[in-house]
């Protein structure tokens, strides 16, 4: 019997919360491939977030995301994934990887966010109006309760560099084996 791959780890949070960055130092770590969604989609599409955004609109980026996450359940799990900050909001798109995939919320304060984004800010479709910490405050307002509710981790990113994080969900994997231990996951703020 081939071996079984192990779950899929899920990073989710608002933009500017280090997806991408822990996602990619995680992988490495884990000795993992690792999936940014909106450079996988940019790829597919040949065109960047924000003109899928303006020129087909957000609807059709999120079913591009779900198609994407669909992949990712057939692909059978040992990936660290980095779904865009509002894959969270696809109804239904969390049960698609779960069991056994563990989400990892990465918790970080919509100013601390902005600043991490520093001039890509105007790359992101949905911040990208003329008062963008307002914008962040209301996605984080919109969506906090989801990234809480399919969270198996929370890590509060506020006083951790990128290999703080990485080393605390580096742990916390090596603890639960990276697999969903939901209901009720584990906070450590």
């Amino acid at each position: 019997m081939p071996p079984v791959a192990a779950p899929h780890v899920v990073l989710v949070g608002l933009p500017g919360s280090g997806k991408t960055s822990v996602g990619r130092t995680l992988a490495t770590r884990l000795d993992r491939p690792f999936l940014d969604f909106d450079e996988e989609i940019e790829r597919r599409e040949r065109h960047p977030v924000s003109r899928i955004f303006a020129d087909r609109g957000e609807r059709y980026f999120r079913a591009l995301e779900w198609r994407l996450t669909e992949e990712m359940r057939a692909a059978g799990g040992g990936m660290v994934l980095a779904p865009g900050g509002g894959w969270i909001t696809v109804p239904r798109v969390v049960e698609l990887l779960r069991p056994p995939a563990a989400v990892i919320y990465l918790a970080v304060q919509p100013a601390t966010a902005l600043e991490r984004m520093g001039p890509h800010r105007g790359l992101r479709p949905l911040l990208s109006s003329p008062a963008p910490l307002v914008a962040l405050s209301r996605l984080r307002e919109d969506r906090g309760a989801l990234y809480e509710a399919a969270a198996d981790l929370v890590v509060d990113t506020e006083q951790l560099d990128l290999q703080g994080v990485t080393e605390q969900i580096a742990n916390w994997i090596s603890l639960f084996g990276g697999t969903s231990i939901m209901p009720g996951g584990y906070q450590d703020r």
